[in-house]
């Protein structure tokens, strides 16, 4: 399928490696000029360098926190007039017991979560109203759909973010802009493996044992790989996706049972 997304220009977060990265690689194969945003300069490089080889399209990186004004601002320096925007704050979710969290503890994961990505939300929404295109997609956890003991710092910032998502959405659907949240399971990332070492070690258990029961748990019986990620947020920026907005998609091997 063609997308219909030749010559447009996305910003891409966190896009170094992991889901972002795929995000990147998906939209540049379908022709996409991309910004790539990363606080590693190193491993940016490196997914550029690829990128070009691999599709041709324009790169551009900027080295930097997408969670901080100065980040911000260096972004929409490299690409004024973004068609597409991939808000990925690029934070790993870390356990905490809510009834020791500071309260600058829960602020941290509302700037990360929630604020960061409405700020950038602000930046993009009258450019793409005026072009009358834009595709927004927010990068979630499945989890949110069926919070998890432990998270609830991280869950409450997340579902903040869907909630005033829901709000926005059907003033900008008139204007061909659409925002959308992607809800990944078990993708094999360096991400994944790193969560998995930390439950193994504070489980008291070995890795391998955290990954056999977390295979266990999926009816899909593997992790999935980075690039049905990316895909499935390359179709939601496209041209044939205009008419979904303010989902909140689930796409973990079949983890989630409910049916809404």
């Amino acid at each position: 399928m063609n997308l219909g997304l030749r010559g447009r220009k996305a910003i891409v977060c966190a896009a170094s490696r992991g889901l972002g990265r795929a995000a990147a690689f998906s939209l540049a194969r379908e022709g996409v000029d991309v910004t790539l945003v990363a606080r590693t300069a190193d491993t940016l490089d490196r997914a550029a360098d690829e990128l070009r080889r691999d599709t041709g399209v324009e790169v551009t990186t900027v080295a930097g926190d997408i969670n901080t004004e100065a980040g911000q601002e260096a972004a929409f320096a490299a690409c004024p007039a973004p068609d597409i925007l991939v808000n990925n704050p690029g934070v790993r979710q870390v356990p905490g017991d809510f009834r020791t969290l500071p309260k600058q503890e829960w602020q941290h994961w509302l700037d990360v979560h929630f604020l960061s990505s409405v700020q950038l939300i602000q930046k993009v929404v009258p450019g793409m109203c005026e072009r009358r295109f834009g595709r927004i997609v927010n990068m979630s956890v499945s989890f949110i759909k069926f919070p998890q003991v432990g998270f609830a710092h991280s869950h409450a910032a997340r579902l903040a973010l869907s909630g005033a998502v829901a709000s926005m959405v059907r003033e900008l659907i008139p204007h061909n802009v659409t925002i959308n949240t992607v809800c990944p399971g078990l993708f094999d990332t360096d991400a994944l493996h790193t969560n998995l070492h930390g439950h193994a070690e504070r489980g008291n258990t070995t890795y391998e044992a955290i990954v056999e029961n977390r295979l266990k748990t999926c009816p899909a019986g593997r992790f999935a790989d980075a690039s049905e990620c990316g895909d499935l947020i390359a179709y939601l920026c496209s041209a044939q996706a205009g008419f979904m907005t303010g989902q909140n998609i689930v796409n973990d091997g079949g983890v989630y049972q409910g049916l809404f």
